[in-house]
């Protein structure tokens, strides 16, 4: 067996080496960067979307908004077939994948001023590819926001102090919001609220044992109509109220869990118990019912590469990078630290004993098929003080393997139902954080999508417009919440994921032909996303052909077969657009030019 102090450094000195020389070598040579240029943070600053930044705060805000809980709970779903696979395709797919995808998209972006990356590829591919993008882009943030949630439902369910603890904290950072909104101190505010979330943690047996835990104890299927209309009300909100304050609190938490983890992992360096490999590399685990390859990419997700990213690196982030040169510590290295929070992750689910991993992720009908006997199950059952099996969607076996990490610190060992009940609130709150904003872009895509039908759609602030908006992004993805179950949504997820990642790589590929001194560096863009590509497509026909048309299986869906296939011909339309550009792009005598913008679509 491996230990997890060995797994960590190693995996550390990796991604280092990484980004010391091939992060510069990207950077410096294939994008070809030159600070003597102009961001648009400086041509365009107009001290509210375009503020010049320094890049380590730069680099914090944008490692808060792309490390939701994808890292967190793709490598722990992955754990079904052993530790190996999954650390390779962390550690591999990071540093040739996830880390020149988010870098080339964020550059893109800088050069078309900070643009979305549909009007990024309507400028380099020409309208048909940008309105593809656009229209995939609302299919994957709508899948994102089912994925997520389910994982927040199986979490919550018959759990009234978790529920409570979460449910507060919208209250709290409304507060928070309000009294900055009035001139507050920043400060007093941070340091109050940040009190009063810790206190509702530690008050959540109190409430759980009295009438109003009662009030807090909701089934699965309540809490997947809640999910829903909580969103619908928050994307209605000003962002000062909910969303930013809450988020602004959750980045605190983030930071506390990452360090507190890596400082348990050193300290107590725990044994993995999940062997290397498991029987289910071939398909049909409990968890997930595919083979290794390609779900193992498609799980994990955003610890590896992550579409979702593109959102940031063509939304917040462009607008707020200070000197070109910052791009390599913003998207590079904020990509490894990710990719380092998921090795944490994995590392905290296979150290449980396998029979108990199994036993929390599969149903216990599927579990008592595989003929395995728990070992700690019971034991953690009572410390913690509420039932675990059968808890599937990933955040509880991660708060389990987090809890047994710190409590074997002696000082701690009373402490096992206040760990877990605190690291299930600190991924509530990140994803219901994403879902928060995930759903105001959704919106901010269907007013976009529908505005070329009816012009005052268009308007962000035009109220009836953002209302309905809101109420059709909810209902879609408010469905898929409620129509299948953690392994058929989360593969949905993974799909559309790297889908988009994908569509990212197309791009930056294009971006790479036209500017970049050497064509040959177009393949730091090409090899990912053939890869990324074929892997994509291949599972997306997997899941259609075993899982949402076969209806003898657990996942029988064809609206979700009939969202596959919207987004897999969308993503070939996309792609072959590309290749006709390129096949342009590669008959002129040069590679690249010297604009310093490319803000008019391509020729």
């Amino acid at each position: 067996m491996s230990n997890a102090l060995s797994i960590v450094i190693g995996s550390a000195c990796i991604l280092a080496i990484c980004y010391r020389f091939y992060g510069i070598f990207f950077v410096r040579k294939v994008l070809g960067i030159n600070d003597a240029e102009t961001t648009p943070s400086h041509s365009l600053a107009d001290g509210r979307n375009y503020v010049p930044t320094k890049k380590w705060v730069n680099a914090g805000q944008h490692f808060a908004a792309i490390a939701a809980a994808g890292p967190l709970v793709g490598p722990v779903l992955a754990a079904q077939y052993g530790y190996l696979p999954g650390l390779i395709w962390l550690l591999v797919g990071c540093v040739v994948g996830g880390a020149v995808h988010d870098t080339v998209v964020l550059f893109a972006s800088m050069k078309h001023k900070g643009s979305s990356l549909s009007e990024v590829a309507k400028a380099e591919l020409g309208p048909v590819a940008g309105w593809c993008t656009g229209l995939a882009m609302l299919f994957i943030i709508t899948i994102t926001m089912a994925g997520l949630s389910m994982v927040v439902v199986h979490a919550l369910e018959r759990n009234p102090w978790g529920t409570f603890a979460v449910f507060m904290t919208i209250p709290i950072a409304m507060i928070v919001g309000l009294y900055e909104k009035m001139g507050g101190n920043g400060k007093i505010a941070t340091y109050v609220g940040l009190a009063a979330i810790l206190a509702s943690v530690f008050a959540g047996p109190y409430i759980q044992e009295s009438a109003i835990g009662e009030w807090f104890t909701f089934h699965y299927n309540t809490l997947g109509v809640m999910l829903p209309i909580y969103a619908f009300l928050a994307s209605a909100l000003p962002v000062w109220l909910l969303l930013t304050p809450r988020g602004y609190l959750s980045s605190f938490l983030k930071i506390g869990v990452f360090a507190a983890l890596v400082v348990g992992v050193v300290i107590i360096n725990p044994e993995i118990k999940m062997p290397a490999l498991t029987e289910f590399i071939h398909g049909g685990g409990p968890v997930l019912a595919g083979p290794v390859w390609p779900f193992i990419s498609i799980t994990i997700a955003c610890g590896a590469i992550s579409g979702f990213h593109a959102f940031i690196g063509s939304g917040t982030t462009p607008k707020l990078v200070d000197k070109w040169s910052d791009i390599r510590p913003v998207a590079f290295g904020m990509m490894l630290v990710e990719c380092l929070v998921a090795v944490l992750a994995l590392i905290a689910a296979t150290a449980l004993p396998m029979a108990d991993y199994f036993a929390i992720n599969a149903s216990p009908e599927v579990f008592a098929k595989l003929g395995m006997t728990v070992q700690d199950l019971p034991r953690l059952e009572q410390s913690i003080g509420m039932d675990l099996a059968g808890r599937t969607g990933g955040a509880v076996t991660l708060a389990v393997g987090m809890t047994e990490i710190f409590t074997s610190i002696p000082w701690f060992k009373t402490l096992a139902a206040y760990f877990f009940q605190f690291v299930i609130m600190f991924e509530a709150v990140f994803i219901l954080t994403a879902i928060d904003s995930g759903t105001r872009v959704a919106r901010y895509l269907i007013q976009d999508i529908l505005g070329d039908l009816y012009a005052p759609m268009k308007k962000i602030n035009w109220l009836p417009g953002s209302i309905f908006a809101s109420v059709v992004a909810c209902l879609l993805w408010g469905y898929l919440l409620n129509s299948g179950d953690i392994n058929s949504v989360w593969a949905l997820f993974g799909v559309s994921n790297q889908m988009m990642a994908s569509l990212g790589l197309t791009i930056g590929a294009t971006i790479i032909l036209r500017l970049s001194a050497k064509r040959i560096y177009v393949l730091t863009c090409l090899i990912p996303l053939a890869y990324l590509f074929v892997t994509v497509n291949y599972a997306g026909y997997w899941m259609i052909a075993n899982v949402y048309l076969n209806e003898a299986a657990k996942g029988y869906n064809p609206v979700n077969a009939v969202l596959s296939m919207i987004m897999m011909t969308l993503g070939v339309i996309i792609l072959v657009t590309a290749i006709f550009k390129w096949k342009d792009m590669l008959r002129t005598n040069r590679a690249g030019g010297n604009e310093k913008y490319l803000g008019t679509p391509a020729e």
